[in-house]
């Protein structure tokens, strides 16, 4: 199965340069406090880098994702 992680929006998108925003809306977050558990993907990497002093990060095992 693949890996996921979690991750939170801690810090706000506004002031935020537009590709650094659009990274965070790419990972369905959408307002402070919010978190999505993604696809521990290459390009899902990719976005959470470049807003990773946005987000706060967990890794997530297989057993307790839902579905």
């Amino acid at each position: 199965m693949a890996k996921t992680i979690k991750v939170t929006l801690v810090r706000s998108l506004s002031g935020q340069l537009a590709n650094i925003a659009n990274s965070a809306r790419g990972l369905g977050l959408r307002r402070i406090g919010h978190t999505v558990v993604v696809a521990d993907t290459p390009s899902n990497r990719g976005m959470v880098n470049t807003a990773v002093h946005m987000l706060k990060i967990d890794s997530v095992s297989d057993s307790k994702k839902k579905g």
